[in-house]
């Protein structure tokens, strides 16, 4: 990012800039950088200098929604500073990384309508000032990419992602919200679901998978699932998923009295005449791709379509961004 005035100062005063070593990670990784801060015309002392990852998230308020930002973690960098005319000072920083942090990549590319950032805060006799803010790229886990992943194989079509706030029952939240990701159902259930909203809460030893179905009948819920991370390259995620949405539906007719619907729709190779013959190992994303033999490559391609956004609107995001602290709060 540019480096920004810091206006608790006024004209004249010393700028902030925070540069990240990598803007990639991964939940539960660490972003590392340095805070470079430049004396201005007169002498400043700054009291102290924080770190905050801060997020977009919608919030409900009776019949209302409105969206603002919201802070998941806070790491203090330094305080007591005095900051000569025209000297610079460089404050290396390491800024752990949530492990339920919002995922803001998803095959390679930008998940739409999901935006992370790294907000310095300086403070200044009292005074504070926000005065930079730089775009963080969270990438998913081998497991949630593994998951997404097996969702488009299955023929869900990705519609929408979101972050809201509130606590989901049933999620093993340590975060002030949840990220959803929403898909058209995949053709084998369309006759009995409409649309499926996918929730992956990640902790250090694995990660909670919630499925929620916006039934024709009526009435939902969310179906828990858990994997562990050790389990990323040892399941046929197809087949596990097939066999979640199966569950959940199964359970669904029950709890409503009624039968009938799906019973099944993944078949491993030798059903369906060799479809993974010759696929290999085929990487997606920065979080260690698919498990050898589980994904032809037109499949990858399929994934990345999916998750992808037109180069403008890539570019209208990247404008919003640039705009977003005041339009998300994080000036107020």
């Amino acid at each position: 990012m540019f480096k920004r005035l810091l206006s608790a100062f006024g004209v004249g005063g010393p700028t902030v800039d925070t540069v990240l070593s990598q803007p990639h990670v991964h939940p539960g990784g660490l972003l590392e950088g340095r805070v470079e801060l430049m004396g201005g015309e007169n002498p400043a002392e700054i009291t102290e200098i924080t770190l905050a990852l801060v997020t977009r998230a919608e919030a409900e308020i009776g019949d209302e929604e409105y969206t603002g930002g919201v802070e998941f973690a806070r790491v203090p960098v330094a305080g007591g500073l005095y900051l000569a005319p025209g000297q610079h000072v460089s404050i290396p920083f390491s800024h752990p990384v949530p492990w339920q942090a919002p995922v803001s990549m998803a095959g390679g590319a930008p998940l739409p309508g999901i935006f992370v950032g790294l907000r310095t805060e300086v403070a200044v006799a009292g005074a504070l000032d926000k005065g930079d803010l730089d775009q963080v790229h969270v990438h998913p886990l081998p497991v949630q990419d593994r998951i997404l992943a097996a969702m488009i194989q299955l023929g869900f079509g990705f519609k929408s992602a979101d972050v809201e706030t509130g606590h989901l029952p049933g999620a093993p939240q340590t975060v002030p919200f949840y990220q959803e990701i929403e898909f058209h159902p995949a053709p084998q259930y369309a006759s009995e679901v409409g649309e499926v909203e996918l929730v992956l809460v990640a902790d250090p030893s694995g990660v909670s998978v919630g499925l929620t179905f916006d039934h024709h009948r009526g009435g939902d819920g969310t179906g828990w699932f858990r994997v562990e991370h050790a389990d990323a390259d040892r399941m046929d995620w197809p087949r596990m998923i097939d066999t979640w949405v199966v569950q959940s539906l199964q359970r669904h007719r029950e709890f409503h009295g009624y039968q009938g619907g799906y019973h099944g729709g993944y078949h491993h190779e030798e059903e369906r005449g060799g479809f993974l013959e010759g696929a290999g190992g085929i990487a997606l994303g920065v979080a260690g791709g698919i498990a050898a033999g589980y994904v032809a490559a037109e499949v990858i391609d399929e994934i990345g379509d999916a998750f992808e956004e037109p180069a403008e609107e890539l570019e209208e995001a990247a404008e919003e961004f640039e705009e977003a602290a005041e339009d998300w709060g994080f000036e107020d």
